[in-house]
């Protein structure tokens, strides 16, 4: 089925918003690692909720998380794309995906790091 892609170039905000909204939906329904990402980011939301720290701490925890999740939803529309187009595997689509999946793994450490910085906060304070 071929798509005329014209009819998809500039939509309303609200249809934009809602396009976004659903490939946030498939990543969540396709992607166990997504929502155990979007599990540790709530549980993370928690601690902020209870432990009342100083907005840097939820900045860091916004950027972080967003940063995640947005290389995540990265990494599911590449791996989609790439398994559509070359079924088959190769070794350059390898690379592909694991380079896509090697920046999910960058982005969780990063916010392994905010996490580890707070606990180090909350014990000298």
């Amino acid at each position: 089925m071929r798509l005329d892609m014209n009819k998809f170039k500039n939509q309303s905000f609200l249809s934009r918003l809602r396009c976004a909204a659903a490939g946030i939906f498939a990543g969540l329904r396709t992607e166990h690692s997504m929502r155990v990402h979007i599990a540790a980011l709530g549980v993370a939301v928690g601690a902020l909720v209870i432990l009342r720290p100083e907005p840097l701490w939820w900045a860091l925890l916004a950027l972080t998380g967003a940063l995640v999740i947005a290389t995540e939803l990265i990494n599911t529309a590449l791996e989609h794309l790439v398994d559509h187009l070359h079924p088959e595997i190769h070794p350059r689509i390898r690379i592909v995906k694991d380079c896509a999946a090697g920046a999910v793994l960058i982005s969780s450490l990063g916010a392994l790091g905010v996490a580890a910085a707070f606990v180090v906060h909350l014990l000298r304070h």
